[in-house]
């Protein structure tokens, strides 16, 4: 037998807490909840970024730059390599056929063609962007890549 493995066996089945169980169990009367005060009353949850009258981490550190986070225009990415596992010879390859074939989630964003893969197949695709290495692949295998206009963010 080695150290590991009886540390193994001792950690591995800690007893669950039982709390309001009396005094002797040391998780009595109050329960671990203190006193008074929300905290003590169910239903009672503390904000995520609230320090308790300390000044907020968010609040003491400077802020400095742009962040592109709001303005950002987001796509769902497709690689070639989904299109030839997912799509006939010939297919007509839209964001709803995308969707139908499930490799995009969001409806609302567009959608970006990424050159990850290679591409036999002769098929149209109608994306809102495609990366230089697509859509050579994609006319390279005797298909088409139009450009649609994206309905928004």
């Amino acid at each position: 037998m080695e150290i590991a493995e009886i540390t193994k066996l001792a950690g591995s089945h800690k007893k669950r807490k039982r709390v309001g169980r009396g005094r002797g169990s040391g998780m009595g009367k109050t329960s671990g909840r203190g006193h008074n005060g929300g905290g003590s009353r169910a239903g009672w949850k503390q904000r995520g970024m609230a320090e308790g009258g300390q000044m907020p981490i968010f609040r003491r550190l400077p802020k400095r730059g742009f962040n592109n986070a709001l303005f950002a225009t987001r796509y769902n990415v497709v690689n070639i390599r989904d299109i030839e596992d997912r799509f006939e010879a010939g297919a007509h390859v839209t964001s709803a056929s995308l969707a139908e074939a499930g490799l995009i989630r969001h409806k609302a964003l567009g959608v970006k063609v990424l050159g990850t893969g290679d591409l036999t197949k002769k098929v149209t695709v109608e994306a809102e962007k495609f990366s230089k290495s697509a859509s050579e692949k994609i006319t390279a295998a005797g298909g088409e890549a139009k450009i649609v206009q994206s309905k928004g963010k």
